[in-house]
């Protein structure tokens, strides 16, 4: 028994957009995919540094190096949402994962403390 394909409704393409955007990052050559990993781990990495070691040589100390890593990533969101207008190259997609990982390991280490 063949499956009959689904109809073009407006639930349908909202599912489509959804899964590329998901699984965008997931396709491509190797060198994309691998890439786009390194840069959100490098990302996590980074953040996690500067959350703990960087932190000491900063005046202010953990609250202006957190003020100052959410101006950089709000930069990064602002420019990107100027210049790029449909599909973003792997330039975009890198700093995207950078900013994700960021993200994540200040968040992260937000939760370890307990604050």
């Amino acid at each position: 028994m063949t499956r009959l394909p689904l109809q073009r409704t407006r639930f349908n393409r909202a599912l489509e957009q959804l899964g590329a955007l998901v699984l965008g990052n997931i396709r491509g050559n190797w060198r994309y995919r691998s890439s786009v990993l390194l840069a959100l781990l490098l990302g996590f990495y980074v953040g996690s540094n500067v959350t703990v070691f960087v932190v000491v040589r900063i005046p202010g100390g953990r609250p202006m190096a957190v003020l100052l890593m959410v101006l950089l990533v709000e930069l990064v969101v602002r420019l990107r949402g100027r210049v790029v207008t449909a599909q973003p190259g792997l330039g975009w997609v890198i700093a995207d994962n950078l900013r994700i990982g960021m993200v994540y390991a200040v968040v992260l280490e937000a939760f370890k403390l307990g604050t």
